[in-house]
Protein backbone atom coordinates (compact mmCIF):
# COMPACT_ATOMS: atom_id res chain seq x y z
CA UNK A 1 0.00 0.00 0.00
CA UNK A 2 0.94 3.57 -0.86
CA UNK A 3 1.84 5.97 2.17
CA UNK A 4 -0.01 8.77 1.42
CA UNK A 5 -3.91 8.54 0.46
CA UNK A 6 -3.84 10.21 -2.71
CA UNK A 7 -1.03 7.19 -4.26
CA UNK A 8 -3.55 5.26 -3.09
CA UNK A 9 -6.55 6.82 -5.34
CA UNK A 10 -3.85 7.08 -8.18
CA UNK A 11 -2.56 2.94 -7.77
CA UNK A 12 -5.84 1.64 -6.79
CA UNK A 13 -8.02 3.89 -9.66
CA UNK A 14 -5.91 5.63 -12.00
CA UNK A 15 -7.75 5.25 -15.56
CA UNK A 16 -11.36 5.95 -13.26
CA UNK A 17 -10.13 9.21 -12.45
CA UNK A 18 -9.18 10.39 -15.62
CA UNK A 19 -12.77 9.18 -16.69
CA UNK A 20 -14.45 11.04 -13.66
CA UNK A 21 -12.46 14.03 -14.93
CA UNK A 22 -13.74 14.06 -17.66
CA UNK A 23 -17.09 14.14 -16.73
CA UNK A 24 -16.97 16.94 -14.20
CA UNK A 25 -15.72 18.62 -16.89
CA UNK A 26 -18.42 18.24 -18.73
CA UNK A 27 -20.87 19.07 -16.18
CA UNK A 28 -19.27 22.37 -15.00
CA UNK A 29 -18.92 24.01 -18.34
CA UNK A 30 -22.33 23.57 -18.35
CA UNK A 31 -22.80 25.57 -15.19
CA UNK A 32 -22.92 29.03 -16.55
CA UNK A 33 -25.56 28.52 -19.33
CA UNK A 34 -28.60 28.47 -17.08
CA UNK A 35 -27.49 32.17 -15.71
CA UNK A 36 -27.35 33.37 -19.44
CA UNK A 37 -30.46 32.02 -20.16
CA UNK A 38 -32.28 33.69 -16.88
CA UNK A 39 -30.98 36.86 -18.08
CA UNK A 40 -31.98 36.61 -21.85
CA UNK A 41 -35.30 35.89 -20.53
CA UNK A 42 -35.60 39.13 -18.11
CA UNK A 43 -34.15 41.20 -20.71
CA UNK A 44 -34.56 40.48 -24.01
CA UNK A 45 -38.16 38.38 -23.66
CA UNK A 46 -39.94 39.92 -21.11
CA UNK A 47 -38.71 43.79 -21.83
CA UNK A 48 -39.78 43.06 -25.40
CA UNK A 49 -42.67 40.90 -25.16
CA UNK A 50 -41.69 38.50 -27.07
CA UNK A 51 -43.65 35.46 -26.07
CA UNK A 52 -42.26 32.73 -28.98
CA UNK A 53 -38.56 33.91 -27.88
CA UNK A 54 -39.47 33.08 -23.62
CA UNK A 55 -40.77 29.67 -24.67
CA UNK A 56 -37.67 28.96 -26.78
CA UNK A 57 -35.52 30.21 -24.16
CA UNK A 58 -37.41 28.09 -21.39
CA UNK A 59 -37.31 24.98 -23.38
CA UNK A 60 -33.43 25.53 -23.86
CA UNK A 61 -33.82 25.90 -19.68
CA UNK A 62 -35.18 22.77 -19.18
CA UNK A 63 -33.16 20.86 -21.74
CA UNK A 64 -29.73 22.14 -19.81
CA UNK A 65 -31.02 21.04 -16.67
CA UNK A 66 -32.05 17.90 -18.08
CA UNK A 67 -28.13 17.42 -19.22
CA UNK A 68 -26.86 18.73 -16.17
CA UNK A 69 -28.53 15.79 -13.83
CA UNK A 70 -28.16 12.92 -16.25
CA UNK A 71 -24.55 13.74 -16.35
CA UNK A 72 -24.38 14.19 -12.44
CA UNK A 73 -26.32 11.38 -11.99
CA UNK A 74 -23.48 9.21 -14.03
CA UNK A 75 -20.88 10.84 -12.47
CA UNK A 76 -22.22 9.53 -8.82
CA UNK A 77 -22.84 6.41 -9.83
CA UNK A 78 -19.63 5.98 -11.32
CA UNK A 79 -18.06 7.64 -8.28
CA UNK A 80 -20.01 5.40 -5.98
CA UNK A 81 -18.75 2.27 -7.92
CA UNK A 82 -15.08 3.39 -7.28
CA UNK A 83 -15.45 4.29 -3.95
CA UNK A 84 -16.89 0.91 -2.65
CA UNK A 85 -14.36 -0.99 -5.29
CA UNK A 86 -11.80 0.83 -2.75
CA UNK A 87 -13.27 -0.28 0.00
CA UNK A 88 -13.66 -3.80 -0.91
CA UNK A 89 -9.66 -3.90 -1.65
CA UNK A 90 -9.17 -2.66 1.36
CA UNK A 91 -11.55 -5.12 3.10
CA UNK A 92 -9.74 -7.81 1.35
CA UNK A 93 -5.89 -6.50 2.63
CA UNK A 94 -7.37 -6.75 5.67
CA UNK A 95 -8.04 -10.35 5.52
CA UNK A 96 -4.04 -10.93 5.19
CA UNK A 97 -3.68 -9.16 8.50
CA UNK A 98 -6.35 -11.64 10.16
CA UNK A 99 -4.17 -14.28 8.51
CA UNK A 100 -1.30 -13.73 10.50
CA UNK A 101 -0.23 -14.80 13.63
CA UNK A 102 -2.77 -14.74 16.40
CA UNK A 103 -3.32 -11.05 17.89
CA UNK A 104 -3.14 -9.49 21.06
CA UNK A 105 -6.47 -7.51 23.10
CA UNK A 106 -5.64 -4.07 21.06
CA UNK A 107 -4.09 -5.60 17.72
CA UNK A 108 -7.74 -7.29 17.14
CA UNK A 109 -9.50 -4.08 18.50
CA UNK A 110 -7.57 -1.90 15.79
CA UNK A 111 -8.35 -4.64 13.40
CA UNK A 112 -12.18 -4.63 14.15
CA UNK A 113 -12.08 -0.78 14.10
CA UNK A 114 -10.45 -1.21 10.62
CA UNK A 115 -12.56 -3.42 9.19
CA UNK A 116 -15.82 -1.52 10.44
CA UNK A 117 -15.57 1.86 10.40
CA UNK A 118 -12.07 2.86 9.09
CA UNK A 119 -11.96 1.26 5.42
CA UNK A 120 -15.32 3.16 4.40
CA UNK A 121 -14.76 6.22 4.57
CA UNK A 122 -11.52 6.12 3.30
CA UNK A 123 -12.89 3.67 -0.11
CA UNK A 124 -15.42 6.49 -0.06
CA UNK A 125 -13.00 9.51 -0.49
CA UNK A 126 -11.12 7.32 -3.66
CA UNK A 127 -14.30 7.78 -5.65
CA UNK A 128 -13.80 11.92 -5.36
CA UNK A 129 -10.82 12.46 -4.73
CA UNK A 130 -9.62 13.88 -7.80
CA UNK A 131 -13.38 14.42 -9.94
CA UNK A 132 -14.87 16.71 -6.58
CA UNK A 133 -12.40 19.12 -6.91
CA UNK A 134 -12.19 19.65 -10.36
CA UNK A 135 -15.87 19.65 -10.54
CA UNK A 136 -16.29 22.39 -7.90
CA UNK A 137 -13.73 24.60 -8.86
CA UNK A 138 -14.68 24.56 -12.43
CA UNK A 139 -17.99 25.57 -11.24
CA UNK A 140 -16.76 28.48 -9.39
CA UNK A 141 -14.57 29.88 -12.20
CA UNK A 142 -16.87 29.41 -14.78
CA UNK A 143 -19.36 30.91 -12.82
CA UNK A 144 -16.72 33.66 -11.50
CA UNK A 145 -15.58 33.84 -14.98
CA UNK A 146 -19.22 34.28 -16.38
CA UNK A 147 -20.18 37.55 -13.21
CA UNK A 148 -16.99 39.16 -14.26
CA UNK A 149 -18.06 39.23 -18.48
CA UNK A 150 -21.15 40.96 -17.52
CA UNK A 151 -19.66 43.25 -15.12
CA UNK A 152 -16.08 43.82 -13.94
CA UNK A 153 -17.44 44.85 -10.28
CA UNK A 154 -18.84 41.12 -9.70
CA UNK A 155 -14.92 40.47 -9.28
CA UNK A 156 -14.48 41.96 -5.97
CA UNK A 157 -17.49 40.90 -4.74
CA UNK A 158 -16.49 37.40 -5.19
CA UNK A 159 -13.24 37.83 -3.97
CA UNK A 160 -14.90 39.50 -0.96
CA UNK A 161 -17.17 36.16 -0.53
CA UNK A 162 -14.32 34.21 -0.86
CA UNK A 163 -11.13 35.71 0.68
CA UNK A 164 -12.12 36.18 4.32
CA UNK A 165 -13.06 32.50 4.14
CA UNK A 166 -10.00 31.24 3.08
CA UNK A 167 -8.44 32.82 6.06
CA UNK A 168 -10.03 31.17 8.89
CA UNK A 169 -11.45 27.78 7.57
CA UNK A 170 -7.75 26.29 7.66
CA UNK A 171 -7.13 26.97 11.23
CA UNK A 172 -10.73 25.66 12.19
CA UNK A 173 -9.79 22.62 9.79
CA UNK A 174 -6.53 22.01 11.93
CA UNK A 175 -8.47 21.79 15.22
CA UNK A 176 -11.05 19.26 13.12
CA UNK A 177 -8.07 17.16 12.13
CA UNK A 178 -6.01 16.99 15.92
CA UNK A 179 -9.93 15.56 16.98
CA UNK A 180 -10.41 13.39 14.44
CA UNK A 181 -6.62 11.56 15.02
CA UNK A 182 -7.42 10.96 18.84
CA UNK A 183 -11.41 10.12 18.04
CA UNK A 184 -9.79 7.43 15.65
CA UNK A 185 -7.27 6.23 18.33
CA UNK A 186 -10.00 6.47 20.93
CA UNK A 187 -12.38 4.58 18.92
CA UNK A 188 -9.50 1.43 18.44
CA UNK A 189 -9.23 1.60 22.12
CA UNK A 190 -13.29 1.05 22.63
CA UNK A 191 -13.54 -2.14 20.04
CA UNK A 192 -10.41 -3.88 22.15
CA UNK A 193 -12.30 -3.17 25.07
CA UNK A 194 -15.43 -4.74 23.36
CA UNK A 195 -13.44 -7.74 22.14
CA UNK A 196 -11.82 -8.22 25.36
CA UNK A 197 -14.72 -7.82 27.56
CA UNK A 198 -18.15 -7.55 25.55
CA UNK A 199 -18.36 -4.22 27.06
CA UNK A 200 -15.84 -0.54 26.59
CA UNK A 201 -14.06 1.57 29.18
CA UNK A 202 -16.37 4.18 30.66
CA UNK A 203 -13.45 6.89 30.29
CA UNK A 204 -12.86 5.85 26.36
CA UNK A 205 -16.23 6.36 25.57
CA UNK A 206 -16.63 9.78 27.75
CA UNK A 207 -13.50 10.55 25.60
CA UNK A 208 -15.17 10.05 21.85
CA UNK A 209 -18.39 11.60 23.43
CA UNK A 210 -15.85 14.87 24.02
CA UNK A 211 -13.88 14.51 21.22
CA UNK A 212 -17.13 14.56 18.28
CA UNK A 213 -18.62 17.66 20.70
CA UNK A 214 -15.04 18.84 19.70
CA UNK A 215 -15.66 18.22 15.97
CA UNK A 216 -19.36 19.29 16.13
CA UNK A 217 -18.29 22.83 17.34
CA UNK A 218 -15.72 23.81 15.07
CA UNK A 219 -17.45 22.24 11.86
CA UNK A 220 -20.79 24.18 12.58
CA UNK A 221 -18.86 27.34 13.78
CA UNK A 222 -17.04 26.94 10.24
CA UNK A 223 -20.19 26.48 8.11
CA UNK A 224 -22.00 29.70 10.45
CA UNK A 225 -19.15 31.48 9.04
CA UNK A 226 -19.36 30.65 4.90
CA UNK A 227 -22.98 30.92 5.53
CA UNK A 228 -22.64 34.64 7.19
CA UNK A 229 -20.50 35.39 4.23
CA UNK A 230 -22.98 34.55 1.13
CA UNK A 231 -25.57 36.48 3.11
CA UNK A 232 -23.56 39.48 3.40
CA UNK A 233 -22.25 38.82 -0.33
CA UNK A 234 -25.92 38.61 -1.61
CA UNK A 235 -26.88 41.69 0.32
CA UNK A 236 -23.80 43.60 -1.59
CA UNK A 237 -25.22 42.52 -4.67
CA UNK A 238 -28.75 43.01 -4.45
CA UNK A 239 -27.65 46.94 -2.75
CA UNK A 240 -25.01 47.89 -5.51
CA UNK A 241 -26.72 46.26 -8.41
CA UNK A 242 -30.23 48.13 -7.46
CA UNK A 243 -28.68 51.25 -7.25
CA UNK A 244 -26.67 50.60 -10.50
CA UNK A 245 -30.20 49.02 -11.81
CA UNK A 246 -32.09 52.58 -10.86
CA UNK A 247 -29.64 55.02 -12.33
CA UNK A 248 -29.56 52.56 -15.66
CA UNK A 249 -26.18 51.78 -15.58
CA UNK A 250 -27.09 48.39 -15.66
CA UNK A 251 -30.20 46.16 -16.39
CA UNK A 252 -32.57 44.11 -14.46
CA UNK A 253 -31.70 40.91 -16.20
CA UNK A 254 -27.87 41.46 -15.03
CA UNK A 255 -28.58 42.17 -11.32
CA UNK A 256 -30.66 38.79 -11.54
CA UNK A 257 -28.12 36.77 -13.36
CA UNK A 258 -25.49 38.54 -10.49
CA UNK A 259 -27.27 37.37 -7.23
CA UNK A 260 -28.29 33.85 -9.09
CA UNK A 261 -24.51 33.48 -9.69
CA UNK A 262 -24.06 34.10 -6.54
CA UNK A 263 -26.19 31.11 -5.23
CA UNK A 264 -24.39 29.08 -7.93
CA UNK A 265 -20.71 29.69 -5.77
CA UNK A 266 -22.32 28.77 -1.95
CA UNK A 267 -22.87 25.07 -2.86
CA UNK A 268 -19.31 24.14 -4.65
CA UNK A 269 -17.58 26.65 -2.06
CA UNK A 270 -19.07 24.59 0.35
CA UNK A 271 -18.53 21.19 -1.13
CA UNK A 272 -14.85 22.39 -1.90
CA UNK A 273 -14.05 23.11 1.57
CA UNK A 274 -15.98 19.77 3.06
CA UNK A 275 -13.82 17.64 -0.44
CA UNK A 276 -10.62 19.25 1.56
CA UNK A 277 -11.81 18.38 4.97
CA UNK A 278 -12.73 15.10 3.83
CA UNK A 279 -8.98 15.11 2.54
CA UNK A 280 -7.20 16.08 5.91
CA UNK A 281 -9.37 13.59 7.71
CA UNK A 282 -9.07 10.61 5.78
CA UNK A 283 -5.19 11.58 5.22
CA UNK A 284 -5.30 11.02 8.87
CA UNK A 285 -7.85 7.35 8.43
CA UNK A 286 -5.25 6.42 5.87
CA UNK A 287 -1.79 6.98 7.50
CA UNK A 288 -2.67 5.27 10.38
CA UNK A 289 -4.43 2.48 8.49
CA UNK A 290 -1.44 2.29 6.82
CA UNK A 291 0.75 1.89 9.93
CA UNK A 292 -1.47 -1.04 11.31
CA UNK A 293 -1.11 -3.16 8.37
CA UNK A 294 2.32 -2.10 8.13
CA UNK A 295 3.03 -3.80 11.27
CA UNK A 296 2.36 -6.84 9.48
CA UNK A 297 4.56 -6.31 6.66
CA UNK A 298 2.26 -5.12 3.95
CA UNK A 299 2.50 -1.79 3.52
CA UNK A 300 5.49 -0.61 1.27
CA UNK A 301 7.08 2.67 0.74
Amino acid sequence: MPRTIMGYVVRSSGRHQIALAALSAAVFGLSSVPLELQRRVVNDAIKNGATETIMWLAIAYAGVAVLEQALKMALNLYRSWVSEDAVRTLRKTLEDVEGAEPCERDATGTHTAMAVAEAEPIGGFVGMAISEPLLQAGILLSVIGYMVWLEPWTMVLSLGYLLPQALFVPPLQQAINRRAEDRIKTLRQVSGDIVEGGTPDDRHVERVFELNMGIYRFKFGMNLGMNLMYAFAVAVALGVGGWFAASGRIDVGTVVAVVSGLGKLKDPWSDLVSWGRELSVDSVKYRLFVDAVGRRGLATA
